[in-house]
């Protein structure tokens, strides 16, 4: 493909998921496309983070050429179910209805997926990974986008990197973002509840327990899921607001023993990392600004119950290549990027905050001995145990956050020119069901 004049670089800041899979979408497109990505770390975050893709961000990492290496390191969860505290099944969903599907809900903790986008990305010559380089300033000039870059440990020597589109998927605290919109503007709030991530080896299989486990308690509510193949698990719980990460972190041993299945103490399972943090719901104001764009924490966060964030996220990325892909092949302009930052804006509103929101609030805000009868999604899990077909219905829905941008390309618009942005009735959320995984 012959590149569009004065269309030939793209910086991305941030080495996350996010940064790293935009990063080899872009270098997969063309040779002559230059891409650079740009980290203040020097290398992956290991800390307990999100470990779910949903089935429209596993379309993502097969077009990115990955989801077979991805899928040789993790693996499929079959189950997940909703609990009481004393482990008391309530309802659930069995994956195996999806059976034969392409993009299965797969598992594969971040900093290990990182290590198989750096090496994926590492194959092609036109993009370039610099890890400790930390972005401070940015603008527009000439027709280019600009960013003055400091090496962590090379002082506070700026270097002028320019491009035609940055794109910012630097997460929460983006520094994009904070240059487009000052360091308070970033719409939303911020839980009271805290939450403390886990990684641990316990055999929670010994105890009937399936791979996705919700726990729906006002004061334990917690999450238990398998993560690796050799039986890491990811526990996820509420704590009390207004602790520090001190306490937190002190409290964990009396949380593990009053919280899992049978109550372990400290020197019955092995603690592998320990993260508490804050968290939100928040929905930057536009996700494009002249040639500045933003994806997935650097433009929206949730709160993780059900992998919204984490899904989402990595759909910003993919509808982002389909725009700077199709600019770059001259099938599209680049308003197309403001119908980019519409949509996936819309999606957050009506898919992503709601349905995150929903399933928080599942697990701390009911009565656990009544959550069957008053819940409506746990209804529609129970009958989807029976109903197959139901089944398959419920656990698909999580697809309405993809989005077809081909309908607004040069030639789609030519065929009918009543073609324009789907509307919000159009971009809808199906009953509640848009739940697949987690975090």
């Amino acid at each position: 493909m012959t590149p569009t004049p004065g269309f030939s670089s793209v910086i991305i800041v941030g080495g996350g998921p996010a940064g790293l899979l935009l990063s080899i979408l872009l270098a997969r497109h063309n040779p002559a496309l230059r891409v650079t990505m740009l980290d203040m770390g020097h290398g992956l975050d290991a800390n307990p983070r999100a470990a779910h893709y949903g089935p429209p961000a596993v379309f993502e990492l097969r077009r990115a050429g990955v989801i077979e290496d991805v899928r040789a390191a993790g693996f499929i969860p079959r189950t997940m179910c909703w609990r009481k505290l004393d482990g008391t099944y309530i309802a659930g969903l069995d994956g195996s209805v999806l059976d034969g599907s392409p993009d299965r809900l797969t598992v594969l903790p971040l900093d290990r997926l990182g290590k198989v986008l750096v090496d994926h990305l590492a194959r092609y010559p036109n993009a370039e990974a610099k890890w400790g380089h930390k972005a401070v300033d940015m603008g527009e000039e000439g027709g280019k986008a600009w960013v003055d870059v400091v090496e962590v440990q090379g002082g506070e020597t700026k270097k002028r990197m320019e491009a035609d589109y940055v794109v910012g998927c630097d997460g929460a605290t983006s520094q994009v973002r904070r240059s487009l919109f000052g360091s308070r503007n970033f719409p939303g709030f911020t839980w009271d509840e805290q939450l403390v991530a886990t990684n641990v080896y316990y055999d929670f299989y010994k105890f009937g327990y399936d791979d996705v486990n919700f726990h729906i308690d006002r004061e334990h509510w917690y999450m238990a899921a398998r993560i690796t193949k050799d039986g890491l698990w990811r526990v996820s719980y509420g704590e009390l607001p207004g602790l520090s990460r001190e306490e937190l972190i002190a409290r964990q041993p009396w949380k593990f023993e009053t919280m899992l299945p049978g109550n372990p103490k400290p020197h019955e399972y092995k603690l592998i990392g320990i993260s508490p943090y804050r968290i939100h719901q928040r929905l930057a104001e536009k996700m494009r600004v002249g040639r500045f764009l933003l994806a997935a924490d650097a433009a929206h966060v949730c709160n993780p119950f059900g992998g919204m964030g984490l899904t989402s996220g990595i759909c910003d990325v993919g509808s982002l290549y389909d725009c700077l892909g199709a600019i770059y092949d001259g099938k599209a302009d680049d308003s197309i990027l403001d119908i980019y930052s519409q949509v996936r804006r819309q999606k957050y509103k009506e898919i992503v905050d709601p349905v995150s929101t929903g399933n928080i609030r599942r697990l701390f805000d009911q009565d656990p001995e009544r959550a069957l009868e008053n819940d409506e999604f746990l209804q529609q899990c129970k009958r989807a145990e029976t109903d197959l077909e139901y089944s398959r219905e419920c656990q698909s829905a999580v697809n309405e956050l993809k989005y077809d941008f081909s309908q607004h390309f040069k030639d789609a618009l030519a065929e009918n020119d009543d073609s324009i942005l789907k509307t919000n009735n159009e971009i809808r959320m199906t009953a509640g069901l848009v739940a697949g995984g987690t975090d």
